[in-house]
């Protein structure tokens, strides 16, 4: 008689993903020109750098257009390396930081393992790991009033399964538009090497998403030296303005690229962005410049929002989170805007931001637009309450 196999339960494969309403989408439910829509719930940069419109209209780019870029990407990765000061073998090249996302779960998430998921957080984490599929183990971070900050403890302890491979973490994080207080990352990277030495196995792999670190001025990245198990995402999509070009990094030790690499597709970036973006990494201003605009922007909206009366949190991202107490106003407010052409990152009425908003800094004629919005808004809701009021009356 053949011995029965082990057997246990695998997590349930999704079945798919509903993304944000395109400009046409937005532009056909509410009735109005598709020039006037603008995307506040994206995260991107109001316009591009002038080196990459020049660039463009040059049209001398990698390699023609029939053929593909370098494999390798050379030139992208040692402007990386130089930009991010590391060596070219602790870069990897993807399609945006979403695709590194994609090739750290294949190369570290098998199947029915299980990934730690600090929420509310960025939501590719949670989708990458259940594609595996993967668990996902859910810790929720702590309250408004500590800055949603990581549950370094809860991490720790979810983290002593045996079958966690990877926390997810996001720095700083989006939604909550700030930043890890000091030293909290470094405290969880030591208790998680102190607790995986005394179960003598690896530690998790952990992946700290940058992509708004250049607005907050710090990364993690030198943490790799003393946790080896540590990958630092960094974009080109956020504070470099081309989120269309789709180009993003691994920063890891040798050893955890060269554990990535095969999954990498071959051509997946191309020969535009492999371009534009080593040049834009090779020229400071264009970086200075951005996040000069952003960080003017985003104080001057924040300041107009909150004399017209909303409860706006602090940022240190290009993007702001606006709180509105109940699911049911934040709904309300949404659609209004919406109406304007204006559109909003929601959040689904399960999510611990429900209640909330989440506004890209764009430029100043559209932020323009948003703050008038929302003053007209504003100004009708106390008359749309009387006329409530009347009617249930």
């Amino acid at each position: 008689m053949s011995p029965t196999p082990a057997t246990f339960d695998l997590p349930t494969m999704p079945s798919g993903y509903a993304w944000e309403a395109t400009d046409e989408g937005v532009a056909a439910r509410y009735g109005i020109p598709i020039e006037q829509v603008v995307r506040f719930d994206v995260n991107t940069s109001p316009s591009p750098p002038a080196l990459a419109e020049r660039l463009l209209a040059a049209g001398r780019f990698e390699t023609t257009l029939s053929e593909y870029p370098p494999s390798d990407y050379r030139r992208l990765v040692a402007a990386a390396a130089e930009r991010y000061g590391v060596d070219p073998d602790e870069v990897l090249v993807g399609a945006g930081a979403d695709e590194i996302l994609d090739l750290i779960a294949k190369a570290f998430l098998p199947v029915g393992s299980a990934a730690i998921v600090p929420s509310p957080t960025y939501s590719m984490y949670r989708i990458d790991t259940e594609q595996r599929p993967a668990v996902v183990i859910d810790v929720p971070r702590l309250g408004a009033d500590r800055g949603h900050a990581l549950d370094v403890g809860a991490i720790r302890t979810a983290a002593r399964e045996e079958r966690v491979a990877v926390v997810w973490l996001c720095n700083p994080n989006n939604p909550t538009a700030l930043a890890e207080p000091d030293g909290a990352v470094e405290t969880l990277l030591s208790g998680l090497a102190d607790d995986a030495a005394r179960a003598h196995r690896d530690p998790p792999l952990v992946v700290i998403d940058e992509a708004y670190a250049e607005f907050a001025g710090r990364s993690l990245l030198a943490l790799r030296a003393g946790y080896p198990r540590l990958v630092i995402i960094r974009t080109a999509s956020k504070a470099y303005a081309l989120a269309g070009l789709r180009v993003g990094f691994a920063l890891a030790r040798p050893e955890i690229i060269q554990r990535m690499n095969p999954y990498r597709p071959p051509g997946s970036v191309s020969t535009v962005s492999v371009t534009v973006v080593t040049e834009a990494l090779s020229d400071p201003t264009v970086l200075d410049a951005n996040l000069e605009r952003v960080r003017r922007e985003r104080d001057r909206l924040s300041s107009a929002l909150t004399r017209i009366g909303w409860d706006v949190g602090p940022s240190v991202t290009n993007f702001l989170l606006v709180r509105f107490g109940s699911r049911e106003r934040a709904a309300d407010v949404a659609e209004g805007l919406l109406r304007c052409g204006l559109v909003p990152r929601t959040f689904g009425a399960a999510h611990p931001l429900a209640d909330h908003l989440r506004l890209t800094v764009r430029d100043p004629d559209e932020n323009d637009r948003l703050i008038s919005a929302v003053e007209a808004f504003e100004a009708a809701a106390p008359l749309d309450r009387d006329r409530d009021q009347e009617s249930d009356a």
